[in-house]
């Protein structure tokens, strides 16, 4: 969708969506009065009301502002070169609103009246959206649904903990992982520790040897500690509903996990064939989970951010400073893409195990007395720029040219660096 200036568009279109009907405010350009009507969220009466706008404006493109960047309507509208589209955020729209009515009255189609407004006067403050590759659309909802998943597995498992360690909590020792295979299969053939003491040795064995334990000392110790262990409890008000409830969280992790690795097949065929997988795949730490999560966050438009320091503020890295009178105050911004600052967060905190500069950059921040996710989103705030220019280059990260970087420079990380190596 290429930007066109305001005088040039045929209509000026603010829609106000939801899951049943969509209300819109339609105004042509050079004149004050506007219509208003709603549609059905119906295949068949979206494509209807395109249909129809294009024939009245024979064909020539209206500007549309929507409190959506990605979902139902944008995928619907992706393909079409009729509507240019603007979106702007809920709190914009909210704030917006209340500005002109501090009663905070509130319509869909007043909002979508407010979302056209926002369109003839504020048109040169907001960016028309530019849709990436196929491929890169393709890829984005693959590794948001695999975290998502992972959250998943990890709330399963919480809940799986806290229920085991009611009656059985040897298991958690013998399997320090709980979103593995060989944990949810044990649990399903003994969900008790008289279950288990029951089995067979050879049962036990087999068992073990069947889900890749090959080392004889480690399944003999295991072993050992499934003959030699104690009961918890034997109240069996206590340990019927757990192993109950313990049955119906496994069922569920089984399939999660599955799923988990069917995203990430899915997601390795699609990233490695990307031109840019490369830059990221180089990174420490990235791996198989990070460096598609990092070419998504970037993108293929090299052109969307005009330094490092719009995608920190864009991706809610870079802190946000507030200004009154004699009063000053920072804070993490609260209004950014969620899944994208994840995404910075989470891979930072694991390069501390892969860099070694990031590993003293970030025990130099706690040493200032800085938590520790804000440790991790100052190291992160760091990475950005040193990923921006390696992306905005097209050269893979090499650590070594970061280090003479920073002694050309000085830098007093450096010298933190030399201190401890």
């Amino acid at each position: 969708m290429e930007r066109v200036a305001q005088e040039e568009f045929a209509a000026l279109v603010g829609l106000d969506w939801a899951d049943a009907k969509h209300d819109v405010c339609f105004q042509a350009p050079g004149t004050a009065r506007r219509a208003f009507l709603s549609f059905a969220h119906r295949p068949d009466a979206i494509d209807a009301w395109v249909h129809t706008r294009r024939t009245r404006f024979n064909g020539h493109p209206g500007a549309g502002c929507l409190e959506l960047n990605k979902g139902p309507l944008v995928s619907a509208w992706r393909t079409d070169d009729f509507l240019v589209l603007f979106p702007v955020t809920l709190l914009t729209v909210a704030q917006y609103r209340e500005a002109f009515t501090p009663s905070r009255a509130k319509d869909d189609p007043t909002d979508a009246e407010l979302q056209g407004a926002l369109l003839l006067k504020h048109r040169d403050t907001l960016t028309p959206l530019q849709p990436q590759s196929p491929a890169r659309r393709a890829l984005a909802p693959r590794v948001e649904h695999r975290r998502r998943l992972v959250g998943d597995t990890v709330r399963c498992t919480h809940r799986l903990t806290s229920a085991l360690k009611n009656y059985f909590p040897q298991v958690l020792q013998w399997f320090p992982e709980q979103d593995t295979a060989i944990f949810c299969d044990f649990l399903s053939r003994w969900p008790t520790l008289k279950a288990a003491q029951r089995a067979r040795r050879s049962t036990l064995e087999g068992f073990f040897r069947a889900h890749h334990v090959r080392a004889a000392d480690v399944i003999d110790t295991r072993l050992q500690a499934i003959t030699s262990a104690l009961a918890l409890t034997t109240d069996d008000g206590v340990i019927t509903p757990h192993v109950l409830l313990v049955q119906a969280l496994i069922a569920p992790l089984r399939v999660t996990l599955q799923a988990i690795a069917d995203f990430d097949n899915a997601i390795a065929q699609r990233a490695q064939d990307h031109p840019d997988f490369p830059l990221f795949d180089a990174l420490p730490g990235a791996g198989a989970v990070f460096a598609p999560r990092l070419l998504v966050a970037f993108g293929e438009q090299r052109e969307r951010f005009a330094s490092a320091e719009e995608l920190q503020k864009y991706a809610g890295i870079a802190p946000v400073t507030e200004r009154s009178g004699k009063k000053s105050w920072v804070h993490w911004r609260l209004q950014c893409p969620k899944f994208l600052r994840q995404t910075f967060v989470e891979w930072a905190a694991e390069s501390t195990r892969h860099s070694f500069w990031a590993q003293v950059y970030s025990q130099q921040q706690r040493e200032k007395g800085k938590a520790h996710q804000a440790a991790v989103r100052a190291l992160a705030f760091k990475w950005i720029r040193i990923l921006y220019r390696c992306w905005q280059e097209r050269t893979p990260y090499d650590e070594s040219i970061y280090l003479r970087a920073l002694k050309r420079r000085n830098a007093p990380l450096l010298h933190n660096l030399a201190h401890l190596s």
